[in-house]
């Protein structure tokens, strides 16, 4: 309380004044740096520079926003929902840090008026807004600390936008999210059953791994098969959004893989031409039957 009547007083020698207030609406308390907010609004496809000529953008910051959310998030719906099981506190808390949630969360509190980007730039697209969002947490991170970033999330954002009751009954399709990727990239993704076994209470559990083109992308448990296949989803689909050189991996095996296929092909049409033209002359051949013996 003292702290934000120092800044309070301060504000009024600042030249920068309506940033300041703008950002003090959003988050309730008045940045120190100010900078660090400002940088975290910044898509990739900006042209904006430092002084040493490097790229300003909030990449760095949404790595380190994504982390403490994980963790903010995770904290509050442990204590919430008491005695639950992990699989169902996993769940819920990917229901809230999911991109859907994050850009809806952005433009509720109004950062999507304040991102900055190129509007001629293709990678401008719907998860800008929650990604802005996820560095925003990161310039809180470092601007304010932790336990800010917290009082910030339960005060700001889950007691005016977010039901943790109604959120965790939300029914999130990882696995139909992750087969229209699939298909929009066109790549192969399959759900393999690794193996079955107990929990601690002898309660049967399943395992199952994705692969994308024949390589390993996520695993997940569950006490069904298809919860199982939704955890492993979900994890694939957070390995594809955060894990540049997977990405990269994968494509390279979707390369091969398409190459190996067409020569299998070529191959199986060169083996199979001289049969056609065999059977031609022994249809040609049949045409005059040897006369039957009388």
């Amino acid at each position: 309380m003292l702290r934000n009547q120092i800044d309070k007083i301060r504000l009024l020698f600042r030249k920068d004044k309506r940033s300041y207030l703008c950002f003090y609406k959003i988050l309730g308390f008045f940045p120190h740096n100010i900078q660090i907010y400002q940088q975290a609004l910044l898509h990739k496809s900006t042209s904006i520079r430092s002084e040493k000529g490097r790229p300003l953008n909030n990449e760095r910051l949404e790595f380190l926003g994504d982390a403490i959310l994980d963790a903010i998030v995770g904290d509050i719906v442990y204590k919430h929902f008491d005695g639950r099981r992990e699989g169902f506190l996993t769940n819920t808390r990917s229901k809230i840090v999911q991109r859907e949630t994050l850009n809806k969360l952005a433009v509720e509190i109004g950062l999507d008026k304040l991102v900055k980007y190129s509007t001629r730039s293709s990678s401008h697209n719907s998860y800008m807004y929650g990604n802005a969002f996820e560095a925003f947490i990161g310039a809180i991170y470092l601007d304010q600390g932790y336990d800010r970033c917290k009082q910030f999330m339960e005060e700001k954002i889950f007691k005016n936008y977010i039901d943790l009751d109604k959120m965790s009954r939300k029914e999130v399709n990882f696995k139909s999210k992750l087969i229209e990727w699939s298909q929009k990239n066109k790549m192969e993704v399959s759900f393999e059953l690794i193996e079955q076994l107990l929990d601690e209470d002898y309660n049967p559990m399943f395992h199952t791994e994705v692969r994308i083109e024949g390589i390993s992308a996520g695993t997940g448990t569950g006490y069904s098969k298809k919860e199982s296949q939704q955890n492993a989803a979900r994890m694939t689909l957070k390995k594809i959004k955060d894990d540049e050189i997977f990405k990269e991996e994968i494509q390279a095996a979707k390369i091969q893989n398409h190459t190996e296929e067409k020569k299998i092909l070529e191959e199986t049409i060169s083996e199979e031409t001289p049969t056609t033209e065999m059977a031609d002359i022994s249809t040609e051949t049949d045409t005059h039957p040897t006369p039957l013996d009388d």
